[in-house]
């Protein structure tokens, strides 16, 4: 067996720059593209928040994962899946049945993404020691947040770029999506080359679980479990709509009450600036927590998620379209959900403490991917019947469950302090 560490300064930043960009492009990317091929604000809130499905269902064969063959092959595996699945999107997008056939690819990407976590992440446990694992976490979320970037940034101004160029919207997100696979595939065979062959068949062994299903009952015999699902499934209830809704509502014309902006501007804004501003609002929690405890910032960082959505209340009612204005709003939104996503994450590892420790978090990972999924799913409906001021009024309003449960929530109060391990 290879010696653990060894080549993490070159496998760990590709390792999680692959994981991060299936994610962005079937989340967030998906979004923009539909919008600017003519979909309805109401398809798009449903049909995309239902992609969260596999995150939220992939507690379910995680020990599965496990159990079978190794966590490199998985990765590879489900990379070149992710790579052939984009490929798809990027054929049927010319074609009369786009919706159909580009979700269903989507979710093939989904799908294999959402495996591709399981694998990742364990084979980053199992092939770092634990010093090695707290060290590189900043690395691993640095590069995760490059691949938003190169989603919601570059990718997305590409698009843009190619719209202007075309004057076909339909041909300019063929051509990105093909090159968005083209990439997954250069980074599949990124990691068969970088990505060390860890795993032995002893070390296997010892790491498949007891049982399938006592991982599961023992995930909700855990003391609190209720009111600790509770506030899972509403720490983001309104956040979840808003992420769903923000590019629609800047997309927009202005006689529909959106601000007019072009595919290539919100690019720029969203991938850049506020990814950057995401990044350092979660690098900042993580380190206040290490500092402190979780208990100080639980509901400071609670605040500073929510807060922030005013100020798209506050465009969307006054209709002011000054590009300071929006991206200064989209700086503190995205600055105060990293911030504020620290704490979050905290304590999904806290409840998952104890024994299958890896699978109890992707059970807790599974709820949180729910509680996105199921608010997103309506966010295209409440913002017809509410208009996007109405809307973002509500997404505000949607905070005051969290607030309420923060009291109820059980944790030591120094948990995290001097030792923080944020997944990214």
């Amino acid at each position: 067996m290879i010696e653990k560490d060894k080549g993490a300064w070159v496998w760990v930043p590709i390792l999680y720059f692959t994981q991060g960009l299936p994610y962005v492009l079937v989340v967030s990317v998906s979004v923009i593209m539909y919008k600017q091929l003519g979909v309805s604000n109401e398809d798009i809130g449903l049909y995309t928040s239902l992609l969260y499905l596999p995150w939220v269902l992939k507690p379910l064969w995680s020990p599965f994962v496990d159990l079978k063959s190794t966590k490199r092959k998985w990765f590879l595996s489900m990379q070149l899946v992710i790579a052939l699945a984009l490929f798809g999107v990027a054929l049927t997008i010319p074609t009369s049945l786009f919706l159909t056939t580009t979700l269903a690819c989507f979710w093939m990407a989904a799908f294999a993404s959402a495996t591709n976590d399981i694998a990742s992440d364990g084979y980053y446990m199992l092939g770092l020691t634990e010093k090695k694992q707290s060290f590189f976490v900043g690395m691993r979320s640095t590069f995760y947040r490059l691949a938003m970037v190169t989603g919601e940034g570059l990718i997305v101004v590409m698009a843009g770029f190619l719209e202007n160029k075309y004057g076909d919207n339909t041909k300019a997100w063929s051509i990105t999506m093909t090159a968005a696979a083209f990439l997954m595939l250069a980074l599949t065979v990124s990691n068969f080359f970088a990505a060390p062959k860890y795993e032995s068949s002893l070390s296997v062994t010892k790491e498949k679980p007891t049982g399938f299903f006592e991982v599961f009952s023992s995930f909700f015999k855990k003391p609190g479990i209720g009111i600790a699902l509770a506030f899972i499934l509403t720490y983001r209830l309104g956040e979840s709509q808003l992420v769903k809704m923000a590019a629609p509502f800047l997309l927009d014309t202005p006689d529909k009450g959106g601000l007019g902006y072009s595919t290539e501007q919100l690019g720029t804004i969203f991938g850049t600036a506020g990814v950057i501003f995401l990044s350092i609002g979660g690098i900042l929690g993580g380190i206040l927590i290490s500092k402190d405890g979780l208990k100080k910032w639980m509901l400071p960082m609670v605040i500073s998620l929510n807060l922030p959505n005013i100020l798209y209340a506050i465009l969307a009612m006054t209709k002011t379209t000054s590009i300071y204005a929006v991206t200064g709003t989209v700086i503190l939104e995205k600055f105060g959900y990293g911030f504020g996503f620290a704490a979050f994450l905290m304590y999904l590892i806290y409840i998952s403490e104890g024994k299958s420790k890896t699978s109890h978090y992707a059970i807790a990972t599974g709820f949180m991917a729910l509680g996105m999924m199921l608010p997103g799913m309506i966010s295209g409906f409440m913002q017809q019947w509410l208009g996007y001021g109405g809307f973002f009024v509500w997404v505000v309003i949607a905070a005051l469950p969290a607030l309420f449960l923060v009291k109820f929530i059980k944790y030591p109060a120094d948990f995290g302090k001097k030792s923080t391990k944020l997944d990214a």
